[in-house]
């Protein structure tokens, strides 16, 4: 668990600093934000595409090799993007490499390995202590990547990111485990467990209700410092407004993720999704200064990645361990299509009108239509899943 939560911690919270790369990026290489946002959507997009197949290799050969190759690759890409010359290359780099890479070193594969051996009692609280973790990273990371691309420049940042991605294979080996090992349930083929989920309204729902989530996380994360600078706030305000949604949901994804082990998760799901909008709503009334883009920082981070834990454990309560990262990782793949729409749409919005209110207002929407859909969801086990394996 120590080792699958600084895994998160390096290569989601690296993740969550793209969006300081915009401006100065945009202005170097002479592109636009929605071509920035749509490299972001692509490079978000093939990170959901390919989830469920590193998932899948992760439930059958272990996620140590998975995780390896995707830091591999996650490293490649930054080297490359720090030698971009124009926007093709950033999509070679940021968009295709970066993104294989993460499907394979993220959260998807850690919480798969971690989940075979964790009670399904507590799977709420352990998989809400590795989301919390890439929340840290976010904390300590975006302060420190916009020092140091005030002091080095872009290009030389990445490379420094590159290499401490290479450093990720390491921790790797406290997730060798027994690919087949898993608590609960019978066994059951890939064909049989697919065949399963589709047929499952929950299931159905949770993918739905993930693709709001993945779409305001990656619209902020790529467009907030942008959104921030335009409204005057300081670059060192706005980075640490970044810096504080990652340190405030540690407190939310651990928070949130115990209280799915009280209560249903979907409801708490509900609640997440509601307050969520509430904020966003909020931010089109208020005046963005220095403070407030910290203080609204500070409530976009209590809900921000607060979802993962209870999603991902509603799929491990509902079918089992046994192919929990191709499962989560189909769910993953719709949080990732909505990031795509996130991305590029910010960008778009903001390119046709000059401004991200409408965006926000979109945000709201999606995220009640999300709270609405998950109130419904069956999240009751299977009835094989208390049938004694033969």
């Amino acid at each position: 668990m120590l080792c699958g939560a600084l895994i998160v911690l390096a290569s989601g919270g690296l993740r969550l600093t793209f969006g300081l790369f915009l401006r100065p990026i945009s202005v170097d290489l002479d592109i636009t934000r929605q071509v920035f946002g749509l490299v972001i959507a692509s490079q978000t997009l093939l990170f959901g595409l390919f989830q469920p197949i590193a998932g899948m290799l992760a439930d059958r050969y272990g996620a140590a090799k998975v995780i390896v190759a995707g830091a591999l690759c996650y490293a490649l890409g930054l080297w490359l993007m720090s030698l971009s010359l124009n926007a093709f290359d950033l999509y070679i780099s940021l968009g295709l490499l970066v993104g294989l890479g993460l499907s394979g070193a993220t959260q998807v594969i850690v919480l798969g390995a971690v989940g075979k051996i964790v009670p399904n009692e507590r799977r709420g609280v352990v998989f809400g202590t590795v989301i919390a973790a890439g929340s840290l990273g976010m904390f300590f990371f975006v302060p420190g990547i916009q020092g140091l691309l005030d002091v080095f420049g872009w290009r030389e940042t990445l490379v420094m990111m590159a290499i401490l991605m290479v450093l990720i294979p390491v921790l790797s080996i406290g997730l060798r485990l027994d690919a087949s090992q898993s608590r609960g349930g019978s066994k059951q083929s890939l064909r049989e467990a697919v065949r399963e989920a589709r047929g499952h309204s929950g299931y159905v729902l949770l993918a739905a209700g993930f693709f709001v989530c993945g779409f305001h996380v990656t619209f902020i994360a790529t467009h907030f410092p942008a959104y921030l600078a335009d409204s005057n706030v300081s670059l060192t305000a706005a980075a640490y407004a970044m810096g504080v949604i990652g340190l405030f949901n540690i407190i939310g994804a651990y928070a949130f993720g115990a209280a799915g082990d009280r209560y249903r998760k979907k409801n708490v799901l509900t609640l997440i999704y509601t307050l969520r909008s509430a904020v966003m709503a909020a931010m089109l009334f208020v005046p963005i200064t220095d403070v407030t883009a910290i203080v609204f920082g500070a409530a976009l981070g209590l809900f921000w990645l607060a979802t993962v834990p209870l999603t991902s454990g509603i799929v491990a309560q509902v079918f089992g361990a046994r192919h929990f990262s191709m499962l989560f990782g189909v769910v993953f793949m719709s949080h990732q299509i909505g990031g795509f729409a996130g991305a590029w749409l910010g960008g778009y919005i903001y390119d046709v009108t000059g401004s991200y209110d409408l965006m926000w207002a979109i945000s709201v929407a999606l995220g009640l239509a999300s709270a609405a859909l998950h109130w419904p969801i069956k999240d009751q086990p299977l009835e094989r899943l208390s049938q004694p394996a033969a």
